[in-house]
């Protein structure tokens, strides 16, 4: 029989079931199948904004074919060229969009709020019980690396990379950072996309809801190694995940500052590795760029900085003990005021404020033919760095 069929029926029957198995091989994809009761919400938020767009292009879409054939000019049409207003018709143009507008923007504002990363989660879903209470937060400490994902549990005492694994129904707490450029931590059937950057330190509340392994990525270009920067992300009972946890404390590896500084190098399609023990400070140096030996952390400059400022912590002036850089000068005590909010009293006295003591040395419109005119900065060259070097040499 498909002999029969011409050729181009058959290429045209081809093209158009390729859109129609492109939607069905998206029907499972991460985004719309969570496994998570936050990502669940953020599906949600699409679905509704999708439908709400939606009561504007499907029927403008048909009105376009429906206005076309009724007010044709010809035979059965409604022509009408001298047709110019109709309030009934502006009503439903302008109102409707408004409302959705509102409705959206009603929307976004609420979940923007309920769903902010930094907020703890208040409740949680699962297909057995109604929404109860959530327990004490699981802490995950997340360091994007090049080009690998290193997860430390510090409750557990264990590290792992590539490998992410979390209880059923518990929430986690992740607290994320980068090593030395900005990345995206995403976790798609978890929970929406958060940014990372070195020294600075995010916060993502997530819940995962139903058992299985899932997959999490960089979506945020970070180099070569961009495209295979994915880690396994394996939702588990609690027996099953203290397990995991035996399994990794087994493994016998110590992950320390030397280890880290070999894992930090960059690398691509690492496998999971895991961690024992690991060195309970490690993320802290890691978020306060002092993983090298000898480097000072973060917080021991701003130490540093709020002993050396000054005096009383209100007029200790930041930035003060900061040390000192190449051949600028550190600048100490609270920062000084301008002229302009200074009493006349308190500028004192100088050659900026004051008249020349003998008139005759003056020069400006006194003198206009002074040479020191020509230079105001009164610059002997004979003085300058420069010049006495060459006289040295």
């Amino acid at each position: 029989m498909l002999q029969h069929i011409p050729v181009r029926i058959r290429r045209l029957k081809a093209a158009l079931l390729i859109p129609l198995v492109a939607i069905l091989a998206a029907c499972d994809r991460a985004v719309l199948n969570p496994a998570g009761d936050v990502a669940r919400q953020q599906r949600d938020i699409i679905y509704i904004s999708t439908g709400l767009m939606l009561l504007i292009i499907v029927p403008v879409m048909l009105l376009i074919v429906v206005f076309a054939w009724r007010y044709r000019k010809g035979a059965g049409g409604t022509y009408d060229p001298d047709f110019d207003h109709s309030t009934s018709l502006e009503l439903v143009i302008w109102s409707v969009p408004l409302l959705i507008i509102i409705i959206l923007g009603a929307l976004t504002w609420s979940s923007t709020h309920l769903l902010d990363p930094f907020r703890p989660l208040d409740m949680k879903a699962n297909a057995q019980e109604a929404r109860a209470p959530v327990s004490d937060p699981l802490r995950v400490q997340v360091v994007s690396l090049d080009w690998k994902w290193l997860f430390i549990y510090p409750e557990q005492g264990i590290a792992t990379v590539n490998e992410l694994a979390l209880p059923v129904d518990r929430q986690v707490r992740f607290d994320l950072t980068s090593t030395n450029m900005m990345n995206t931590f995403y976790a798609p059937t978890m929970a929406g996309m958060i940014y990372v950057m070195p020294g600075m330190q995010s916060t993502l509340h997530a819940v995962i809801n139903r058992p299985g392994s899932y997959e999490g990525l960089s979506a945020n270009y970070s180099g070569h190694g961009f495209a295979n920067m994915r880690f396994q992300l394996k939702g588990m009972d609690q027996a099953a995940f203290d397990n995991w946890v035996a399994q990794a404390k087994a493994s016998g590896r110590t992950l320390d500052l030397a280890s880290y500084s070999q894992l930090a190098k960059p690398s691509e399609k690492v496998p999971p590795m895991f961690f024992g023990s690991v060195d309970q400070d490690l993320y802290r140096r890691v978020l306060e760029r002092c993983v090298e030996p000898g480097t000072p952390c973060m917080t021991d400059l701003m130490e540093y900085d709020r002993k050396q400022g000054g005096g009383h912590p209100h007029e200790t002036r930041p930035g003060a003990g900061m040390p000192q850089r190449g051949n600028s000068m550190p600048m100490h005590g609270p920062k000084a005021e301008g002229a302009l909010l200074r009493e006349p009293s308190e500028k004192g006295s100088g050659a900026n404020v004051t008249k020349p003591a003998n008139p005759a040395d003056a020069g400006g419109a006194t003198r206009p033919n002074d040479p020191r005119n020509r230079d105001m900065s009164a610059l002997d060259p004979r003085s300058a760095p420069f010049a006495r070097a060459d006289a040295n040499a």
